[in-house]
């Protein structure tokens, strides 16, 4: 998990709490405003997966509390569906000045439909994703209504909500009825992705349709099968968050990874603004190299003595696996755990000297199986016999030669 906790400022100079959600192995390609459901947060557990869904692809997402909800000031009374479009605002203001410019728009319920609004006013903004959002926003009037009356007569009510209660001003039903999603989508020259629910009892399927027939091409519609309006199941946040991904990955500019090439059966790569992160092919598969950030690096991948460890640790299940197998001998599950360091040898004379400290491997490994105590001892005696360990206890060479 690669995540910073941010804050940035809204219209009326409140301050806004944010989470920017960062991938884990590289930098972003892209960057995302995610729009929670109508008094939710930005913590709510769907948002979370499918922040982190995102994330996996290589988009950053930055996931925020509207005003007077969560971690943000201000008070929810006063705010109104507007607010929430110039809080959408704003965050993309952070986001361009301090990253780069959001790309693409994410919004559940309510906060789909603030999406569409504030994809209007951003030029950046070239896909949106609505999930469960309804087609016209004074839908929202309809969980309101044991109050709707009170509202109307008394200019403001006390409703409760997902078991917290909201103070509700007359404005704010107002604001909504003011606002016409359909003419906005079908104004909006931007991809849209509807992703709905048949089963939704909060935001009919109705909605979907009608959204769909409003905005113009490319368009899409996915339907979340099964799936409640919060997306309360971790495996639908998910497969939401992946769905948007790899959708939107037809929408936004990714940059191309160059593929190091090599007749060897290793290469690495890399260039000089990438710090200490190294694009490496080994045989026929891809990774990263890197360094961890307290010397410099990003921390997007292995170190490179993490990777002799890893070639070490692996060679020895193999080797051990392998011998197991044609004793026929019960080994169900073989661990090799190796960590690395500079450390004196154990039968050193002048330990108090830099130079008697060597390269020091720690193996440590767990058997599992019906196995004796003659079987066990074998299997360790086998584990000093794998290719890799045999490599580090003899003489080789290096040989360097410069490729014009």
């Amino acid at each position: 998990m690669n995540f910073q906790k941010i804050s940035f400022k809204n219209q009326d100079g409140q301050t806004l709490s944010g989470r920017l959600e960062l991938p884990v192995d590289r930098h972003p390609h892209n960057f995302a405003v995610f729009a929670h459901c109508f008094t939710c947060t930005k913590n709510l557990l769907a948002v979370k997966n499918i922040s982190r869904a995102l994330t996996a692809s290589g988009i950053g997402v930055l996931r925020f509390d509207f005003t007077g909800l969560g971690e943000s000031e201000g008070a929810f009374a006063d705010t109104n569906f507007s607010g929430n479009v110039e809080d959408l605002i704003a965050a993309s203001e952070y986001l361009s000045e301090h990253f780069k410019a959001p790309s693409l728009l994410v919004g559940h319920s309510l906060g789909g439909a603030a999406i569409i609004y504030a994809a209007k006013q951003l030029s950046s903004v070239q896909a949106v994703a609505t999930i469960g959002a309804p087609s016209n926003p004074v839908h929202v009037q309809h969980l309101l209504k044991s109050e709707l009356a009170e509202i109307q007569e008394k200019g403001m009510a006390q409703v409760s909500l997902g078991g917290r209660d909201f103070r509700i001003k007359k404005q704010f039903l107002d604001d909504l009825k003011s606002k016409s999603l359909q003419k906005v989508l079908k104004e909006l020259s931007k991809a849209v992705l509807v992703l709905h629910s048949p089963q939704d009892t909060i935001v009919g399927i109705k909605n979907a349709e009608e959204l769909y027939m409003a905005a113009h091409h490319p368009k899409s519609f996915v339907s979340l099968d099964g799936a409640d309006h919060l997306l309360s199941s971790k495996k639908d946040s998910l497969y939401v968050g992946r769905v948007i991904a790899g959708w939107a990955s037809r929408y936004l500019s990714i940059p191309e990874v160059s593929k190091v090439k090599t007749q060897h059966d290793v290469v690495a790569s890399l260039e000089a603004e990438n710090g200490f992160t190294t694009q490496m092919k080994l045989g026929s598969h891809y990774m990263v190299a890197d360094e961890p950030t307290r010397v410099g690096g990003n921390d997007f991948g292995p170190t490179p003595y993490e990777l002799v460890s890893a070639g070490l640790s692996a060679c020895t299940a193999m080797t051990i696996q392998m011998y197991a197998r044609r004793k026929k001998w019960d080994l169900q599950h073989v661990e090799v755990h190796i960590s690395y360091n500079k450390d004196y040898a154990i039968d050193c004379e002048n330990c108090e000297q830099d130079s008697a400290k060597i390269d020091t491997f720690l193996r440590e490994i767990r058997l599992e199986g019906d196995l004796d105590e003659k079987q066990v001892k074998r299997l360790l005696e086998i584990a000093n016999k794998c290719p890799v360990h045999k490599t580090l206890h003899t003489a080789t060479q290096v040989i360097t030669k410069l490729i014009s």
